[in-house]
């Protein structure tokens, strides 16, 4: 259901989107060359890496995974370190052999490319090998900016998804199985954010100043709001309220199903023998990973403007994101054990949007370079984590009363 909702989202956008493959000269006997007539080049690498993590998810949920079990802070660190490496992997392909994501053949294609997506870069046309190479550069960085604000950003959400576990009371064992479900819809909702709000970017530019205001807004906020005590009400969550209203609920958690068959009597409901008929109902772990999804799509709203601002590339901003989405789950028990230690990453964050919101306001008028970007944001985050390591808590007023 989700691969071909996933194809299918692949397929309009393809047609919608303006192809930027510039008509190199492919011989003609080559089936590659059929290929580029049907699909751009850039649309086939795109199916390519699809299919690879499609793939990595489902060997993951279906082998790896498949006994639901307590994920230990060894288990977590390993497959955390795992995720990094792979991503760091695809940024060492990203430096070397980036042109072919956008099939740049030729110096005209590379002008056509840079055109959309880095008009600051400096080509020299009589030097093309230098003047990709110096491309390719380019999205590495950004690639890289793209996946550490991505990161960073996804904490604030992995405590989201704490609260979420905590307040449908859902078993440790059951961990897995719903963030794996989470992530892959993540997956399928940010391909389409991200493409929709690229093709919105191409057609009306001053979308990235209501993107700025948003993240300005966003990181005060967040900084004023760091050490509120947030709670999620189950009873009157606005998607639980929904479900309940419209579907018949089962009230209990039944294994690792998301539907069940029961008979309701009164307002009550009791659990039907297989094969017997009953009313198809939804399960609190479906209710759970519904929530989450929709957590994540509020959660969107930040992390897909905020690496908008370090490139317009949607391949770019698409590969960040799907490698920083792949590791969530396994920084997510990770943190789990020693979320209350890194206090100051909230204040990070804040800086970070503001920092983000600001560059895009600003982007006109001043060009703050990738490098740049990055730097910043790599020491935004390592102060963040040393401050919450090194200085301590003060001791509330109560406690010295005491």
């Amino acid at each position: 259901m989700v691969v071909t909702s996933c194809w299918c989202c692949f397929l309009w956008l393809s047609l919608a989107l303006p192809s930027t493959h510039c008509g190199a000269k492919i011989s003609s006997n080559n089936f590659l060359d059929y290929l580029n007539r049907m699909f751009s080049i850039e649309n086939i690498f795109l199916i390519g890496f699809v299919a690879f993590i499609i793939a990595i998810l489902m060997l993951d949920m279906l082998v790896i995974d498949r006994k639901a079990h307590v994920v230990s802070i060894k288990e977590a660190a390993t497959w955390t370190f795992v995720w990094i490496g792979l991503a760091l992997a695809f940024s060492a392909f990203l430096w070397f052999f980036g042109d072919m994501v956008h099939g740049i053949q030729n110096y005209a294609d590379l002008q056509a490319v840079a055109a959309k997506y880095a008009r600051h870069l400096t080509l020299d046309p009589n030097h093309f090998e230098a003047s990709v190479q110096s491309y390719r550069h380019y999205m590495t960085i950004s690639y890289l900016s793209g996946y550490l604000i991505e990161k960073t950003l996804s904490v604030d959400n992995l405590f989201v998804m704490m609260m979420i576990f905590a307040s449908f009371g859902v078993k440790n064992t059951e961990y897995q199985h719903v963030l794996n479900w989470g992530i892959l819809g993540a997956i399928v909702l940010r391909f389409i954010f991200i493409f929709a709000g690229a093709a919105i970017i191409q057609r009306f530019e001053w979308v990235l100043l209501i993107f700025g205001l948003f993240l300005v807004y966003s990181g005060i906020k967040m900084y004023l709001d760091r050490n509120k005590q947030e709670q999620i009400d189950v009873q009157h969550h606005p998607m639980v309220k929904f479900l309940s209203k419209y579907f018949h609920v089962y009230p209990h958690f039944v294994g690792d199903h998301f539907f069940v068959r029961a008979k309701k009597q009164g307002g009550n409901y009791t659990l039907v023998e297989h094969g017997q008929h009953g009313l198809l109902c939804l399960t609190p772990l479906l209710i759970t990973v519904i929530v989450i999804e929709v957590s994540d799509i509020i959660f969107a709203f930040d992390s897909i403007p905020a690496i908008f601002s370090v490139s317009l590339d949607p391949y770019v901003v698409f590969f960040s994101n799907i490698f920083a989405l792949l590791g969530l789950r396994a920084m997510f028990f990770l943190l789990a054990a020693v979320a209350d230690k890194f206090r100051y990453l909230k204040v990070g964050v804040s800086l970070l949007l503001l920092f983000i919101g600001v560059k895009l306001l600003i982007h006109k008028y001043v060009e703050i370079s990738a490098v740049g970007s990055l730097f910043f944001i790599i020491a935004v985050i390592a102060v963040s984590i040393v401050a919450s390591l090194v200085l301590k808590e003060k001791p509330k007023a109560s406690e010295n009363h005491e």
